[in-house]
């Protein structure tokens, strides 16, 4: 599929080949694939550290009318709203089609600049259509207005609102293009590599690292362990320098329900044998999804919450129930589309 002519492809992404070089795009180039990146259910997020590091984390994002992407963050997981106020470039990567409905979607990353302003939103005003593709998609969402889930999930409704304007465009082969693979390959002899296990728990991860000028780069690729570090092949669009990156993981399935994701952290580095990357930390910030993560979680964001608050001397708002719930009865749930994409690591 040529990148130069965006509109043919989206009427033909299910005929990408696997051996193009995609070029990047202006932003407008945006505009011919809409159909596809709406039909995502989720992309992949990053924003650089107060150190630089690209940190990158799945996300629902919301396109407006006036071509910006609308991502938004809870107050307990700010860290994305405070890198975009300190460094505004970010970029969005769809890359996994789970839940979909799209045969053969084109992966489709998305490079700019982001704002977030600090006003805590209590209600869906100016994200309307951001909850209201939530409450289709994820009809068990809905269960957390409820008056007896009130008082443990009001932390989730407290949000920041991030917007995205795109700057580049850079359409790539469908995720299957990267081929399959079973179990990774143990390696022997020598003590497991961090991230080993939140790794295998996928067919691919995302890597998350700098270009030259310093800005974020995402590419889905397969991370093979080696004694000391995992190759990752990236395309050929994708340009990646040495310094510090890291490997997202993550999964859900075509309701957006048994998520999963992991961030290993780490620094990638050119090899004889192809870029390496380096781990040197493992961020789970969700757990492995047994029980009593659950309640860690739950105390986790109680405690992030008014930490964010107490820094600013505000006290804790009240969440708007009553306009989410009236957005609830007008919203119809979606019916599940089973993905068609065999190997997808959401599943």
């Amino acid at each position: 599929m040529s990148s130069s002519s965006t509109s043919q492809g989206l009427r033909d992404h299910d005929t990408v080949a696997a051996h193009h070089v995609p070029r990047a795009q202006p932003a407008s180039g945006l505009s011919g694939l809409y159909d596809v990146v709406d039909a995502y259910r989720t992309c992949e997020f990053v924003t650089l550290g107060r150190d630089g590091t690209p940190l990158a984390w799945p996300t629902a994002v919301a396109r407006r009318e006036d071509g910006t992407l609308l991502v938004t963050t809870c107050l307990a997981f700010a860290q994305k709203a405070l890198n975009v106020r300190r460094d505004a470039r970010v970029a969005l990567l769809f890359s996994d089609p789970t839940g979909s409905g799209l045969g053969h979607a084109p992966q489709v990353l998305v490079s700019g600049r982001a704002e977030c302003p600090d006003t805590i939103m209590t209600g869906p005003q100016g994200a309307e259509d951001y909850w209201r593709r939530l409450f289709e998609r994820q009809p068990h969402s809905r269960a957390y207005l409820t008056r007896p889930m009130r008082p443990l999930m009001s932390w989730y409704y407290l949000r920041l609102l991030i917007t995205v304007e795109p700057e580049h465009v850079i359409v790539r082969p469908p995720l299957e293009a990267l081929g399959h693979r079973g179990a990774p390959v143990p390696v022997t002899g020598t003590p497991p590599l961090p991230g080993a296990a939140q790794l295998g728990r996928a067919p691919s991860a995302v890597l998350a690292a700098r270009d030259a000028s310093g800005a974020p780069v995402l590419a889905r690729t397969l991370a093979r362990p080696t004694p000391s570090g995992y190759l990752v092949e990236v395309p050929e669009d994708c340009s990646v320098e040495d310094g510090p990156a890291g490997l997202l993981v993550h999964r859900h399935d075509e309701r957006l329900n048994h998520l999963y994701n992991a961030f290993v952290r780490g620094t990638v580095q050119r090899t004889e044998a192809g870029r390496l990357l380096v781990p040197s930390a493992v961020v789970e910030p969700m757990g492995s999804g047994r029980a009593r993560d659950a309640l860690r979680v739950l105390r986790q964001t109680k405690r992030s919450t008014d930490r964010y608050l107490a820094r600013r001397g505000l006290s804790r708002p009240r969440v708007e129930w009553d306009r989410f719930r009236a957005l609830v009865r007008a919203t119809p749930v979606v019916p599940t589309a089973p993905s068609p994409v065999k190997g997808s690591p959401h599943h």
